[in-house]
């Protein structure tokens, strides 16, 4: 993925109480499209340090939080270890460098990550494949912010092109709303997050 070099020099500081909280509401928007999800595996999907999984952990059966990151996986891999939980684990992994075929998951969710990822449709194909029949994938991340100009993130996403991407891909019941809006939340400059759901 993109920015894995700046992510590997942050992993130690990243846990900022505005992150923590910004998780917390991500999590919470999440969370509202779960069904039956006590019994199905998820995939925490460029995890970071964990922080939003780690608040969802209670809610699946076991949760898989993937990086491209090693050093944002170590600080999953010892939050795991501090908490002895049972239900998680950890994989270092590039989806934009290869495919990982035996990898399956009956919801895949994202937060803060489609932004940093320049091939997004390659990515969200890749994360059909990973869906097992009927799997959702939950995305949380800006709205599009044209005050943000960045050549290593994209200024945040239209909910409608994202939907319209999502379905030629094969996507279905997309639906997605605004649930957070925050002061300097995106590089500096005042945003407002979404929360896209949708299954294979």
């Amino acid at each position: 993925m993109a920015n894995t070099d700046k992510f590997e020099m942050i992993a130690k500081m990243y846990d900022t109480a505005e992150r923590i909280h910004i998780a917390k509401v991500s999590s919470d928007a999440i969370r509202e499209y779960l069904v039956d999800a006590k019994h199905k595996n998820a995939i925490d999907f460029g995890c970071g340090t964990g922080l939003v999984g780690m608040n969802l952990l209670n809610d699946f059966h076991s949760m898989l939080f993937l990086d491209t990151s090693i050093n944002m996986i170590n600080q999953v891999k010892q939050k795991i270890s501090d908490f002895n939980i049972q239900s998680a684990d950890t994989l270092c992994f590039d989806f934009e460098q290869e495919g990982l075929a035996e990898l399956n998951a009956d919801y895949i969710f994202m937060a803060q990550v489609l932004l940093h990822i320049p091939d997004v449709e390659f990515v969200l194909s890749r994360l059909f494949d990973v869906l097992n029949e009927g799997g959702h994938l939950l995305i949380v991340d800006f709205n599009k912010n044209e005050n943000i100009v960045s050549n290593i993130v994209h200024n945040g996403f239209d909910q409608d092109e994202l939907t319209d991407m999502m379905t030629k891909i094969g996507y279905r019941d997309i639906q997605s709303k605004t649930f957070y809006t925050g002061s300097k939340i995106f590089m500096g400059q005042d945003a407002s997050m979404f929360v896209l759901y949708s299954q294979k």
